[in-house]
């Protein structure tokens, strides 16, 4: 199993319980390991091959840019369906940081979801 990844894919979005994060966007982090078999990228050299990461983050910064969720917990879900979906990936690590939620401290979550390739 081979790794494509994001780190550091900074988004600004409406995202929180509170009276004032419903009213002011804030940045969420996004690191994103992504599980594929990158040999056929590398026999063929072409992106039709792999995951492009680009087109990953082109949806994922549209997504939750126009998202509005109360929890970071609804959106990482909605995140990993996405990767899982629409780009056939297979399994996924995303690590969602709501940087600034709590002062003088990252917050967030790291969820798995899919299959490792290879793995029972």
């Amino acid at each position: 199993m081979d790794i494509i990844f994001l780190r550091g894919l900074r988004i600004e979005t409406v995202i929180g319980l509170y009276d004032w994060e419903r009213k002011t966007k804030q940045a969420v982090i996004l690191d994103l390991e992504m599980a594929t078999d990158i040999r056929p990228a590398a026999a063929s050299d072409d992106i039709a091959h792999t995951v492009d990461y680009k087109a990953v983050s082109r949806r994922l910064i549209s997504f939750v840019e126009t998202s509005g969720f109360l929890l970071v917990e609804t959106l990482a879900e909605r995140i990993a369906g996405i990767v899982i979906e629409e780009f056939g990936v297979p399994w996924l690590r995303l690590t969602l940081n709501k940087q600034g939620a709590i002062q003088g401290c990252d917050v967030g979550l790291v969820i798995e979801r899919g299959r490792k390739p290879g793995h029972a």
